[in-house]
Order: structure tokens, then sequence, then C-alpha cells
């Protein structure tokens, strides 16, 4: 809360469906994300806003951007992913086993391997620390340096905990609606993009920084040498400081939401 407060930005982030309080969805799409965001700004009484999203919650945030085009001011994507169905992108290259397996899974409909996933979900449900344990053979040597960190591993088990204390459909809906069509067109978005990747990212790998990049006329993409998956974490004050910037320059301080990921 003190880099909020130094930042002079207010953080809103909420549950996508499925995850912690939030009532499950089932069959959204990435597209849903903007008539959530929407409704919570409403609530709020905010006119307008920026949004981040990480890793999976990328996806979503530019959801927001291109069916909230007078809403939000600008974008940050931290670690996210490129559509399943983009042109000239090897969705799977450079990505982890795991990941792999799990997202195949989903668009293949292999009952066998949806239900591994389902089962890991809930072993990560009952003990979530042990999600960075089965992790642990594909962090690179930056994720490790990131999640030994004995405070940010806690900030990670406490939110897995959280996501996961009431069920494990949300993780399975974000794998589900990821691998489908995300129902908003990339070209649609006009705001200030600000694309932040780890170079040795195996999880979400920077392929798909570059793909996003070169499909969103307004977007600006920072390639952290050195830095992994998780060091999305550490960035976060960065990328909060930017969309301030970004939204300071057209109006008024910003209000900032956040739509993150799982992972």
């Amino acid at each position: 809360m003190s880099v909020l407060y130094r930042l002079g930005v207010r953080l809103i982030s909420y549950d996508r469906p499925g995850y912690g309080d939030s009532t499950r969805s089932p069959g959204r799409v990435v597209a849903d994300a903007a008539d959530d965001v929407r409704a919570i700004a409403d609530d709020l009484g905010i006119p307008d806003f920026s949004v981040v999203g990480r890793s999976g919650g990328g996806p979503h945030a530019l959801a927001c951007a291109a069916l909230l085009p007078d809403r939000v001011r600008s974008a940050a994507v931290l670690v996210g992913l490129a559509p399943s169905d983009a042109n000239d992108l090897g969705w799977f290259d450079g990505m982890t086993d795991n990941n792999s397996r799990d997202y195949q899974a989903v668009t293949s409909g292999h009952a066998g391997e949806f239900g591994d996933l389902r089962a890991r979900a809930e072993q990560v449900k009952e003990n979530p620390a042990s999600l960075l344990d089965v992790l642990e053979p594909d962090l690179t040597r930056p994720d490790r340096r990131v999640v030994d960190d004995v405070t940010i591993r806690k900030q990670l088990t406490d939110t897995y905990a959280e996501a996961l204390r009431d069920g494990t459909d949300g993780w399975l809906d974000d794998v589900i609606a990821l691998r489908q069509p995300w129902g908003f067109e990339l070209a649609d978005i006009k705001q200030p993009v600000l694309l932040w990747h780890g170079a040795e990212d195996a999880f979400s790998p920077v392929s798909h920084a570059y793909w996003l990049a070169s499909q969103i006329s307004t977007a600006r993409i920072d390639v952290a040498n050195g830095a992994s998956h998780f060091a999305a974490v550490e960035a976060l004050p960065k990328a909060l400081a930017w969309a301030k910037a970004t939204a300071f320059r057209k109006a008024g301080d910003p209000e900032c939401a956040s739509a993150g990921g799982l992972r």
C-alpha cells in the first residue's frame, strides 16, 4: 500500500467469475471482462480509469481497452498472452510443457487431460504452495530468484489461496476462455498500451508480446533482458507509474483497475 501511496494511484482489483467470492459464469469469454469492469466502475462512481493485467489478466485488460474506449485511458499488460488464433505465431513455441499441455487439453477436448488439469487445480486449492512446487522444474533462474523471496512467495501463495478457496472453476474457465476467440478486435484499441515482458519467460513466451505489439498501433513494448514470468510482480509499480503518467497527460488523476492473472 505504501507503494501505491507514493505513486498516488488508487488500485482496484477484482475477482473474475469463479475466483474468490465471485460467482462463476460458465462459458464466459475474455470480452466479458469489459462488462464486469464497467459495472464495478459505475458502482464506484469512476468515470474513467486505466487498466493493468498480468499474465492471464493481460487479455482481459486489452478487452477493456477495446470495448470501453470512452472509459479506459490506457492499458498495461505484463507477461500477457496473444490470441490462440494469432496468425504467423507459433502459440506454443517456447512455452513450458505444463502450460502447453493444459491449453491443448481444453482445445482438444481430451477428457483425461482436462481431468488432470482439474486435479492439479484441486491440489493447489488444498495446498496453495504446491503450485510453485509443481512449477519448479519449469522455472528459469530469474523466476527462481523472484519466487525465492519470502515476501513475494507469501504474496503469491496468499493470492492462490484466495482465488481458489471456493473452488477451481475460475481457473479452468480462464484456460478455456484464453484458448477461444476473445470477442474483440485488437485493432480497435486506440489508447496508449504498454506491453512489458521478460525476455526469458517460458510461461507466456515473449513472442506473444511482439505479436501483440504488431497488432496494436498504439503499443509500446518493453522487453526486460534477464527477466522471466514472475518478474512481472516486481515490474508492477513501474507499470502503474506509466499508467498514471499516461492517463494524467490526458486529463486528471487516474483510477487504475487491475485485471490480475492466476500465474
